[in-house]
């Protein structure tokens, strides 16, 4: 069997299983013991799971062993021989394929010696030793193949498939893991993993957990960039959710199936899953894939980098052009106030539906950008409201996730999102380069120009810059802030983004007033509002909402130096928002 991966490997896609430890987990047994021993306490339940995966159609099994070394079952509190379980385990692995008229492949699992949190307290030749004990029982025990997974610090990885090819010459499948930022934990990106490895001797590479499918696309492609190596992908299904003492993932089997189908036309060699997965997610990968199996010889590549130009939108054309970019900001309600408040300026962006939008470019002659939320719309919803809007010459539209009203005596209830705001980006750059969301190809390719939101007055700066990134690799061409009242956070931001090329344009809503300013401060979520703001609304009494319009018009003056744009919330100023502006502050050059 052992030279029959490789040959196989290079003739079709191999579909791998999906998690162990979270079918274990629903089964009943909790994710704080070391579920490895179940090869040995409850080996009944764990020969279920595997032929499970068989069932479903899975071409490789990976054996119940990820963390079953001496270092990560101490940590549980396990006393049981490491060989024993390990042993066990392809026990149990090779009699599921039993009487199967098919080739299945038994991969011994191996992870990290330690985990993260433990590991400045182990020497490199102590995680070394405890891979090798745990590599030769699985080769004592009779696997095909070898998978390291989920190393999130490239020198474990290293020295994982030095101890392991000093142990024996089976394939070595190597898998890193990497966040939604598209790093490994350790910092290192798909590129400089491959190039680290590329002496090494591995009959493919790969990545697993972590993230979902969405985010494991653009790893895919880094990774198909940087080698010729055979690829795999594992995501989990989603972001887990805790509910009490229970995990639960959120994509579901034909989401997870859409995206194994354009692993598949990228070019992935194998493909499974990771955490949150079960047989059912597999059963649909293998018939997402039925008809490209063999592999492709040529396989479809990504939306290309870099990114192309821009299309050609109304926003597009304006930020070619020098000079200060201005739009307005309006909710309208199909009354003639709506045209009133965006007179004037370059564009309106436009919360509410298309009709809306055009109803504006008729009666007010203004070009406009539309926000989308994916909150509550199904993939196949949104695409068929988004390539109508497209017909109808709309072209810039602004993503976003979107946050569900409160549901009567269910406010905490959460809301329904098939996608969110970075899959909806996704969904439109697939739009662009003339594929539909489950990846078949459309007749014309759409040229919307799209953009996405981002806080700089978030808390953590971090993430909110991190998630702003992801936005980006999936396709964002331009950056709108949710309103700030303060210069740090925007020059944070603007700093941290400048070595990418997407112009950002600032949103501002003047404040009406010092209730609004406490309660924005105070009670709402990554907001900032300075404390002379509040200050001086405190202070100003009956002219509060002309100190706020002040405050707004400064705050404006000074972000022209870090940003292509401002967006005014228009909604409280019915008017002319440039006059408005002027009128309150006449240095300012609009």
């Amino acid at each position: 069997m052992r030279g029959r991966f490789a040959e196989q490997l290079s003739e079709r896609v191999l579909v791998f299983d999906g998690a162990m430890g979270t079918v274990l987990h629903v089964a009943g047994n909790s994710l704080d013991r070391a579920l490895p021993e179940l090869n040995l306490s409850n080996p009944e339940l764990v020969s279920t799971i595997h032929e499970s995966y068989v069932a479903a159609g899975a071409d490789v099994l990976l054996t119940n062993t990820f963390g079953a070394n001496r270092l990560r079952l101490a940590e549980h509190g396990c006393s049981v021989s490491p060989r024993d379980i390990n042993l066990a385990a392809v026990r149990l692995a090779r009699q599921a394929r039993r009487g199967v008229h098919r080739t299945i492949f038994v991969a011994g699992a191996v992870s990290p010696a330690i985990s993260s949190s433990h590991r400045a307290g182990v020497r490199a030749d102590e995680r070394a030793e405890v891979v090798r004990e745990q590599v030769q029982a699985l080769v004592d025990g009779g696997v095909d193949l070898l998978v390291l997974e989920t190393f999130g610090y490239l020198d474990e990885l290293v020295e994982a498939i030095t101890v392991t090819t000093e142990v024996t010459d089976l394939p070595i499948v190597a898998q890193a893991t990497f966040t939604s930022g598209g790093l490994t934990p350790g910092g290192e990106t798909p590129r400089e993993v491959v190039k680290a490895l590329a002496a090494l001797p591995v009959t493919a590479v790969g990545a697993n957990c972590t993230v979902g499918p969405q985010h494991m696309l653009a790893i895919l492609g880094e990774l198909k960039d940087a080698t010729d190596l055979p690829v795999g992908v594992h995501p989990n299904a989603g972001m887990p959710r805790r509910t009490g003492r229970r995990f639960s993932y959120p994509v579901t089997r034909a989401h997870f199936g859409r995206y194994a189908r354009r692993y598949a036309e990228h070019g992935a060699a194998m493909i499974g899953g990771c955490c949150g997965t079960t047989p059912s997610h597999i059963r649909e990968v293998v018939a997402r894939l039925a008809d490209l199996r063999p592999r492709q010889a040529n396989p479809v590549t990504a939306v290309p980098k870099p990114r192309p130009a821009p299309p050609q939108s109304p926003l597009a054309r304006r930020l070619a052009r020098p000079g200060f970019v201005l739009a307005a900001q309006v909710t309208p309600h199909g009354e003639p106030e709506d045209v009133e408040r965006v007179r004037g300026a370059d564009l309106a962006l436009v919360r509410g539906n298309f009709g809306e939008a055009l109803r504006l470019e008729r009666e007010a002659g203004v070009d406009t950008i539309t926000t989308v939320t994916a909150w509550d719309r199904s993939l196949a919803a949104l695409q068929a409201d988004l390539l109508g809007a497209h017909a109808f010459g709309l072209r810039t539209v602004v993503c976003e996730t979107g946050t569900p009203a409160p549901l009567g005596d269910y406010p905490g209830a959460d809301g329904v999102w098939e996608v969110d705001s970075v899959g909806l980006i996704g969904l439109l750059a697939g739009l662009n380069a003339g594929r539909d969301h489950t990846g078949l190809t459309l007749a014309t390719r759409t040229a919307f120009h799209i953009g996405a939101r981002v806080n700089p007055g978030a808390e953590d700066a971090d993430a909110e810059l991190a998630r702003t990134k992801a936005k980006i690799a999936a396709g964002a061409q331009f950056l709108i802030t949710r309103p700030v009242y303060e210069l740090e956070g925007l020059s944070r931001i603007a700093t941290e983004l400048s070595g990418v090329d997407i112009p950002v344009l600032v949103a501002i809503a003047p404040l009406t007033g010092f209730a609004e300013a406490e309660y924005l401060a105070y009670e709402v979520p990554d907001v900032m509002i300075p404390p002379r703001a509040l200050s001086e609304l405190e202070a100003a009494g009956e002219r509060e909402a002309e100190v706020g319009l002040a405050l707004a018009a400064e705050l404006l003056d000074g972000a022209r130096e870090l940003v292509r744009g401002a967006v005014v919330v228009a909604d409280e100023h019915p008017g002319n928002v440039a006059s408005l502006l002027r009128q309150e502050n006449p240095a300012i050059r609009l």
